[in-house]
């Protein structure tokens, strides 16, 4: 079988329950993105080695944004129903890693930091601005689709910036490079204010 259908050559491709959309409506800009989260979090992968600690949450990761993509090329009018698992317990798996590393971490994350540190701390801030483009695309099809965007997914999504974020502190405190501050969190800086 071969792999191109020529039937997306005039600009539309086909969703789930068979209907097309042309490629930049909001349903396909917002899954392109998260799939270039998908993919930028298999070079990350890639980068940590076989071994490494994160694999099996970042394995984990990729396939439930598969499930996602899936239920969100579902427009809500299809009768056909979607097979694929919904993973409904995301946000709470990220919350759970995200406390599991800030644990670990032996400075508390009270600045905005410049991305950078290493290779592996920016693939994670590149994951967590990519993911932060999906999170306002999902907002944007959720106005023209409600019943399409489940909560689950627009809660999952947005823990996961944090995640990366957590993530990038989290190796750059592990080989002991130092954090490029820029300013203090809002709610800090009031809390500075106050007790002067």
């Amino acid at each position: 079988m071969k792999i191109y259908t020529r039937k997306g050559d005039k600009g539309s491709t086909g969703v789930f329950g068979g209907k097309r959309e042309f490629k930049n409506s909001a349903r396909i800009e917002c899954i392109g993105t998260l799939d270039e989260v998908n993919s930028t979090i298999g070079l990350l992968r890639s980068k940590l080695g076989n071994d490494h600690e994160w694999q099996p949450n970042l394995h984990r990761i990729q396939k439930d944004m598969m499930n996602m993509m899936s239920h969100l090329a579902r427009p809500s009018d299809s009768k056909k129903v979607n097979p694929n698992p919904e993973p409904k317990d995301g946000a709470e798996f990220c919350e759970q890693w995200l406390d599991e590393m800030e644990d670990s971490i032996s400075s508390p994350s009270d600045y905005f930091l410049l991305p950078g540190g290493n290779e592996i701390s920016a693939l994670c801030h590149v994951c967590r601005t990519q993911v932060r483009r999906g999170e306002r695309q999902l907002v944007t099809l959720m106005q023209e689709d409600p019943e399409c965007v489940h909560d689950y997914i627009m809660s999952y999504v947005n823990r996961m910036s944090d995640l990366f974020f957590t993530m990038a502190r989290a190796e750059m405190d592990k080989h002991g490079v130092a954090e490029e501050k820029w300013n203090l969190f809002l709610y800090k800086r009031k809390k500075k204010a106050v007790k002067k």
